[in-house]
């Protein structure tokens, strides 16, 4: 595409070192815009990427409501057998 916009300007009596200069600088645009695209949109790998830490943290926050359900009922019947003591002894 450069050398297209390098011939055309020369074509109509634009100096060379003008047209070079002109072709480059587009040049320069369209690769500023294509990285602006790349670093906003997210690509296949990105999110799967995504996917898969987000199946690891349901599996972790899983484990951990697991974890704390077991303590919780553990307190819970602790707790009850605490009190069948105390009452037992009265």
């Amino acid at each position: 595409m450069e050398l297209e916009i390098y011939e055309a300007l020369t074509a109509v009596n634009v100096p060379n070192d003008k047209a070079r200069a002109v072709a480059e600088s587009i040049n320069k645009e369209i690769d500023r815009r294509y990285e602006l695209h790349a670093r906003q949109l997210a690509t296949r790998g990105d999110i799967s990427e995504l996917r898969q830490q987000s199946a690891e943290m349901e599996a972790r926050l899983l484990k951990a409501i697991n974890d704390s359900q077991r303590w919780t009922m553990g307190a819970v019947f602790a707790g009850m057998a605490a009190v069948a003591a105390i009452v037992k002894l009265f």
